[in-house]
């Protein structure tokens, strides 16, 4: 597992950052029901916060465009200096893949994304 995951727990932990309020409850609701236990932040300032208080955080899954002091691509790449080994996963229905510089090689999920892709890329970086 490449995240920090604790041994003692069955499934992995996914921090969700999203600024919306039904898109992250979707976005949840998929995940916990694949079995992951999910942390929601609804910006970067707190998706940040929460890295440094919770180690059971094994995936960062975030939108790009957000509110607040520092974007999607902001976070990556500070959670990319603080957590190099954290696995993260970005989305966007406001940026294209090539219209942003996503840190390599982090997978991008273009909204609207399929739940069946966002699990789809959750089981490949961490089971």
């Amino acid at each position: 597992m490449q995240g920090r995951k604790n041994s003692t727990r069955a499934k992995a932990t996914v921090l969700v950052v999203e600024d919306e309020l039904f898109v992250r409850m979707i976005a949840v609701d998929a995940i916990e029901d694949a079995g992951y236990a999910t942390i929601e932040a609804q910006d970067a300032d707190q998706a940040l916060i929460l890295l440094e208080v919770h180690d059971e955080i094994d995936l960062v899954f975030t939108d790009i465009k957000m509110p607040g002091t520092i974007d999607g691509l902001g976070l990556a790449y500070r959670v990319r200096e603080r957590w190099p080994g954290l696995p993260l996963i970005l989305t966007s229905g406001h940026l294209q893949r090539e219209d942003a510089t996503v840190p390599a090689p982090v997978p991008f999920l273009q909204k609207p994304y399929r739940a069946a892709a966002l699990l789809a890329e959750l089981a490949r970086l961490l089971d």
